[in-house]
């Protein structure tokens, strides 16, 4: 077994829908707007009303 081979076999399989440019997430480890959003109506219920 050639050594590029099994480096090929050892890589991990990242996920392709994470990385799609169509979805806009950013890479692997980005969040999608969806997700931004929900985080900023958590953050505003957090602080104290005037």
């Amino acid at each position: 077994m050639a050594r590029s081979v099994k480096r090929i076999a050892r890589q991990k399989v990242r996920s392709r829908v994470a990385q799609h440019p169509l979805l806009g997430k950013g890479g692997a480890h980005g969040k999608t707007r969806k997700a931004e959003r929900k985080r900023d109506r958590q953050q505003l219920a957090r602080e104290p009303r005037e």
